[in-house]
């Protein structure tokens, strides 16, 4: 299998993609993690 060569833009470019993409994904953890407390919490006081 052959490698390709990136430069050092593409590295840059695909490492900020990638914390992008890392970010997103946390924040949507987050959310729905806050969700689920709000829901079962909501539940709870009732």
């Amino acid at each position: 299998m052959e490698l390709l060569k990136l430069t050092e833009a593409q590295r840059k470019s695909r490492r900020n993609r990638n914390i992008a993409l890392g970010l997103v994904l946390a924040g949507l953890v987050i959310l729905f993690y806050a969700i689920t407390i709000v829901k079962i919490g909501g539940g709870m006081a009732g």
